[in-house]
């Protein structure tokens, strides 16, 4: 392999997925159909019923579509590869493929907490929520929820794609910027610095989401009103920030840790971010917020609205 970066054309992916290939595709073809199916639920619920037309619910919304976005980055793809006894991508499709998973990432991150800061303004500041949360307010947030994450993780692809590569295997099922910076042959502060940025970034996304959830305990303990109000929204808010940053702390330790643990363990860990929070966010606030559960069954028990 020459150190042209125009030689590589294709990427081999990693999973040694051999064994049990027809059962685990049909497993992971019903994965994505349930992601779908709650997900769609959510969404069309949200769409359809205009009392549900406020900004909590419109985050959701958008949480949701998120989750589909994303999970459309690595599935189709993998089930391909689960018929397939190569494992193969192109070097287009591989920087293609990351960039969705990371803007997705990062779009989930922005949506979450913009959800937590209406929360805060709900709990802790209820006379001026209506002030604050106005629609041309929600449309700004929900752009550059979605427009700083595309934009940042834009420029890092724009970097890994300047790289000279020496390699064309990438140690995981789907591709990520970071793996395949790994087979540079040279030092690029650029490959370095963006990321750098990007972490930062969302650090102070979640210092900020800390700080509003120890205002809001602290303000729920004064009021039942508040503890009533933190119960039934903000808790499954915070599980779904659990479940992102668990899953987020899985493909950290993959990333780190992944060749020294068995095949399946790694296959686990790299899939666990694409499957874990698609599914079992929806199912939380479907479940949990008394409101969406009680539409959910009017929908689909064909009532109106």
């Amino acid at each position: 392999m020459t150190n042209n970066v125009s030689v590589i054309t294709l990427f081999t992916l990693s999973g040694g997925i051999e064994k049990y290939r027809i059962i685990l595709f049909v497993l992971t073809l019903l994965c994505y159909c349930v992601i779908w199916l709650v997900n769609m639920t959510i969404i069309v619920t949200i769409i359809v019923d205009k009392s549900l037309h406020e900004p909590m619910y419109i985050f959701l919304c958008n949480l949701c579509i998120n989750g589909l976005y994303g999970t459309a980055g690595f599935y189709p793809k993998f089930l391909m590869d689960l018929l397939s006894t190569t494992h193969v991508i192109s070097y287009a499709g591989c920087l293609l493929q990351g960039f969705v998973i990371h803007s997705s990432a990062g779009a989930d991150f922005s949506i979450l907490v913009l959800m937590a800061f209406d929360r805060y303004v709900a709990i802790c500041r209820p006379l001026v929520y209506h002030s604050v949360m106005t629609k041309h307010r929600i449309c700004v947030f929900l752009f550059f929820a979605w427009f700083i994450p595309i934009y940042l993780i834009f420029i890092g692809s724009a970097t890994t794609m300047t790289l000279r590569l020496c390699g064309s295997h990438i140690p995981k099922i789907y591709c990520i910027n970071y793996l395949i910076g790994q087979l540079a042959c040279s030092f690029s502060v650029a490959h370095v610095v963006v990321p750098a940025f990007n972490y930062t970034f969302y650090a102070g996304h979640l210092i900020f989401v800390v700080w509003s959830y120890i205002y809001l305990l602290k303000t729920c303990r004064t009021s039942k009103e508040n503890r009533s109000k933190f119960m039934q929204t903000c808790l499954p808010h915070l599980f779904c920030l659990i479940t992102f940053g668990g899953s987020l702390l899985f493909d950290s330790l993959y990333i780190r840790f992944g060749s020294k643990i068995s095949q399946s363990a790694q296959n686990f860990m790299a899939m666990e971010f694409l499957f874990v929070p698609p599914i079992v966010n929806p199912l939380i606030y479907g479940f949990k917020m008394t409101q969406i559960r009680n539409k959910i069954v009017q929908l689909l028990s064909g009532k109106h609205f």
